[in-house]
């Protein structure tokens, strides 16, 4: 906020602090006149404080903002007003929108930033911020416009925060929406060293009557599965709890490829599900993140129906066979885990199901029918896998 000081803020303030202030030509001549020893401070004193000798470092904060400009440049949509650097971002309501509602979505990436950090793998875990709430945003039909991220770190290592939020940025392209700024905390003593934190916030825009609620979805219905690159970033307790039983090195070149498969980055659905939310009706879609399928899929159902999943309708990623069995862990346990393969599911009536799983594979995605939608008798769960 801007505010103008009057020529009597003066007295205000002194008034406010309960305390009479005589001109400050006064104060000045008092200055002027007043002998001033060469160091005031005693000998043998330590030496003058700065905030980088308590552990801030302004200059590297400085050079990572212009580091990564030339990447959110490559994200800006023409709603934006401005660039990164201001104290606040300025976008407007674009004006193809005749009714719009906003949608807002926040998120980290958890514990997947430990196995990050132990890999020295920094570039993917930026994609996997930006896929949580855009992903989030997009199964009630928004349009991810713009993304912030927070960055927190104990010590400030810029070409490692480079990395990330060079990962930011292109998940922010994936998505379309523009990286419009966001925030650098250097904390010292709250991060063990070689640590850091995230969280992104995502605001989307749809049109009210485009909303997508669930509450059309009838008996008979079909459910599409969009492949998932891995367990994007959910699970990663029992990710590395499994890795620790395994008693595996995962930094030696033969388990490189499954090192590979653990860390690979969230897959992000915005473009093609807007593209099949232009052709036809979506009934519904469930962003698939922590819970797993059983406990995803209910959160855009209506009381009244039931999606039954077959699990056989699926080749999920060969991780997700390690991770069970390297686990000991049993079929109900991974449905209420993992993902299991399956990212994002997505409900079309029977009639346009053939020509949607067309469409989503045109644009790169892989598609299984996974089930369909049945009435649901009270009590009964609203996610059944087979």
């Amino acid at each position: 906020m801007l505010t103008e000081i009057q020529p009597n803020s003066m007295a205000q303030f002194s008034g406010h602090f309960l305390v009479c202030l005589p001109p400050l030509s006064s104060f000045l001549a008092f200055f002027l006149m007043t002998p001033m020893a060469p160091n005031s401070l005693p000998p043998n004193s330590p030496s003058p404080l700065t905030y980088k000798d308590a552990g801030v470092d302004i200059d590297a904060g400085d050079q990572l903002v212009e580091n990564i400009k030339p990447f959110a440049k490559r994200t800006m949509r023409p709603e934006v007003l401005g660039g990164i650097g201001g104290f606040g971002a300025l976008v407007e309501v674009s004006k193809k929108y005749k009714n719009p509602v906003m949608v807002s979505g926040t998120d980290g990436v958890g514990t997947k930033l430990k196995l990050a950090f132990h890999l020295n793998k920094h570039d993917t875990v930026g994609q996997d911020l930006v896929a949580m709430s855009v992903n989030d945003i997009l199964v009630q039909g928004a349009e991810p416009i713009f993304f912030l991220d927070y960055f927190a770190c104990g010590k400030l290592d810029v070409p490692v925060a480079t990395d990330v939020v060079k990962g930011i940025a292109y998940g922010c392209e994936l998505a379309g929406c523009a990286l419009i700024g966001g925030e650098t905390a250097e904390m010292p003593s709250m991060y063990p060293a070689g640590e850091y934190d995230l969280a992104g916030f995502a605001v989307g825009l749809a049109e009210r009557d485009a909303i997508i609620t669930g509450l059309t979805m009838t008996p008979g219905d079909i459910v599409l599965g969009l492949k998932s690159s891995g367990p994007h970033s959910n699970g990663y307790s029992l990710v590395r709890k499994i890795i620790e039983r395994s008693g595996l090195d995962l930094n030696s070149p033969e388990n490189a490829p499954l090192a590979l498969d653990l860390i690979a980055p969230t897959r992000i659905y915005v473009k093609p599900l807007l593209a099949l939310m232009q052709a036809m009706p979506v009934k519904a879609m469930a962003h698939i993140t922590g819970g797993g399928l059983t406990e995803n899929i209910p959160r855009m159902f209506p009381p009244q129906v039931k999606a039954v999943i077959d699990r056989k309708s699926w080749d999920a990623p060969s991780v997700f066979a390690w991770l069970q069995q390297h686990g000991n862990v049993d079929d109900a346990e991974m449905a209420r885990t993992f993902n299991c393969g399956i990212g994002m599911i997505v409900v079309i009536a029977k009639q346009d199901a053939e020509r949607a799983a067309e469409l989503l594979r045109a644009h790169g995605e892989t598609v299984f029918t996974i089930g369909d939608i049945q009435a649901r008798a009270e009590g009964e769960k609203q996610a059944i896998v087979l």
